[in-house]
């Protein structure tokens, strides 16, 4: 059955990359299923979520973290098409849209979590800046299949590409250029995604910008906020840097920032950690975070021409005041302390270390040294200028997983690491 919420504005792919021949599959289906076996998805299972990846086995990555977060989302469609009243059988909101959206949404945060991106864009802020959000574009659009030294995109459709907007402001035009920024040679997707109404001009502000999203995109943030909300409790807890003293302790400290409501949370929480039900504890949230959501109208420049810039989402007050607060919970607790700190920083300095080494090997010299780098990005390296190769640069090191980086470190500068078994 036809599903009329979607029209071909929300369908057309954006034509840079491999061919689409959808063979009975919706257009959104195929999305999501080169996202599933792409290798950038399949690295995320070695990139920390919150512990570094490989400490244990049951903490959380960024690979397990998109598929929560995808489930999240599924639910939350469910329940908007099952309740709301504008929702029917042929006009919903399309699950596996939803779902290539939130499983994609981390796929370009490069190793060691968010100090690795302010490392990497510290680095690249003379070149147009690094970010996590602008990374996942860009191997969507550019560089999700290789050929040899050559890339290119997956070729998504409009839909998608505006699911994975969190924000829209280019580098150039960003106040802080911490973060929160698309690279400017991006310009040409935020005219894909809105042809006739250039998104700059029809909001007044950076931040006006940068929350204008669509209805898919909105779902996709709001399962991101649920999960790693919980789930970064629930490692946490897990890990030990989450007890009944260190919960009461923070109570104490954040007492004044929090209502009634936020306290008496936390004592049930802390009698959770004590009989050991956290877990169940926790799980339940997710259902109750669900539930609180709800499809609204809006009217906006979009609005007329997809569904997807008609309805939003609405979060009930309890709803994000509980999220707010598990997240103030799991910085406080988990993000902040000097064991997470110290091997945040360690990370960081690692990837600093290798981008400085590379970079004077390949950026500056006319004639390159070393072969240092695989022999495709080599051979690419050397038709692109300085931007270009720091880019490209940038682009590998942002694509290694966590346990490649510190191996190609320890290969790079320790000289006691390496054997023949490293040249097989």
């Amino acid at each position: 059955m036809k599903n009329n919420f979607y029209n071909e504005f929300d369908t057309e792919w954006v034509g840079r990359g491999q061919s689409r021949n959808v063979k009975g599959r919706t257009p959104f289906e195929q999305d999501r299923d080169r996202i599933i076996y792409s290798p950038a998805f399949r690295r995320l299972q070695s990139k920390t979520q919150v512990f570094l990846s490989g400490e244990f086995d049951f903490y959380r990555t960024r690979l397990t973290h998109s598929i929560e977060v995808s489930q999240i989302g599924r639910s939350i469609v469910n329940h908007l098409n099952r309740t709301s009243d504008d929702l029917r059988d042929n006009f919903h909101i399309d699950q596996d849209l939803v779902e290539s959206v939130c499983l994609a949404h981390d796929i370009g945060h490069p190793s060691f979590g968010h100090a690795g991106e302010q490392v990497l864009n510290g680095l690249m802020m003379e070149s147009g800046g690094f970010e996590g959000n602008a990374q996942n574009l860009r191997i969507l659009v550019d560089l999700f299949y290789r050929d040899k030294a050559e890339w290119r995109g997956m070729n998504p459709t409009r839909a998608f590409l505006d699911g994975m907007l969190k924000y829209k402001t280019l580098f150039s035009r960003s106040e802080k250029k911490k973060n929160h920024f698309l690279y400017d040679s991006q310009a040409d997707i935020l005219e894909f995604v809105s042809p006739d109404s250039p998104f700059a001009d029809r909001c007044v502000s950076e931040d006006e910008l940068n929350s204008f999203k669509s209805l898919e995109c909105r779902i996709m943030d709001w399962s991101d906020d649920i999960a790693y909300s919980v789930h970064d409790l629930d490692d946490g807890i897990r890990a030990g840097f989450i007890t009944v003293k260190s919960i009461r302790n923070w109570m104490d400290r954040e007492r004044d920032d929090c209502s009634v409501a936020d306290l008496e949370f936390l004592e049930s929480l802390c009698q959770a950690v004590l009989d050991d039900s956290f877990s169940s504890f926790l799980a339940r949230l997710i259902g109750d975070f669900i539930h609180a959501t709800s499809l609204v109208r809006r009217d906006n420049f979009l609005s007329g021409k997809t569904n997807r810039y008609l309805f939003d989402i609405a979060v009930e007050d309890d709803g994000k005041r509980l999220c707010n607060l598990l997240k103030r919970l799991a910085i406080g607790l988990i993000f902040r302390t000097p064991q997470v700190q110290q091997l945040e920083y360690k990370g960081g300095r690692v990837l600093r270390q290798l981008f400085e080494l590379l970079e004077g090997e390949y950026v500056a010299p006319k004639n390159f040294g070393p072969q240092l780098l695989p022999d495709h990005y080599h051979q690419a390296m050397a038709s692109l200028d300085t931007d270009g190769r720091r880019r490209m640069l940038c682009d590998y090191l942002s694509g290694m997983t966590d346990g490649f980086v510190v191996r190609t470190y320890k290969r790079l500068f320790d000289p006691e690491f390496g054997s023949i078994n490293d040249l097989i």
